[in-house]
């Protein structure tokens, strides 16, 4: 009988420090019935009887999770988006490709084409300097 009054103290022992760390660390604004200091002195002043209030009444249950979303995927924000910024944002875009289309016409071949050698001309007739010698400094 001692043992099982000794675990039973045990249990209760647990039941009421993790009911005081419970409403201790929940934001106020989930305390139902009374403030979070009055539930503290509640749960602390009665141990067991106190803990149970609190789950039963207390401790209020968590508001829906916040569902975040991607601004282009939020209609609200696409909703507060005025007409002017979308023009905006439309004719910056369109500026920016014309940029990008110059760059790529520019970036095509800068260099021009070299000339193509008829079969009787001598390929390295101008890579020679007087004496004969391909590319000596003369």
């Amino acid at each position: 009988m001692a043992r099982l009054l000794l675990i039973l103290a045990l249990v209760a022992t647990v039941f009421w420090v993790y009911t005081i760390v419970d409403c201790a660390v929940q934001p106020p604004n989930r305390h139902r019935g009374v403030s979070k200091p009055a539930w503290m002195a509640i749960v602390i002043l009665l141990p067991v009887l106190g803990g149970i209030l609190w789950f039963l009444i207390g401790r209020g249950r968590a508001d829906k999770p916040v569902l975040r979303r991607a601004p282009d995927d939020d209609p609200e924000f696409l909703g507060r988006m005025s007409a002017s910024a979308r023009a905006d944002q439309d004719e910056r875009i369109r500026r920016l490709e014309e940029e990008l289309a110059q760059l790529d016409s520019e970036a095509d071949d800068p260099r021009p084409p070299k000339p193509k050698t008829e079969p009787g001309d001598d390929p390295g007739k101008g890579d020679d300097d007087t004496r004969g010698q391909r590319g000596a400094v003369g």
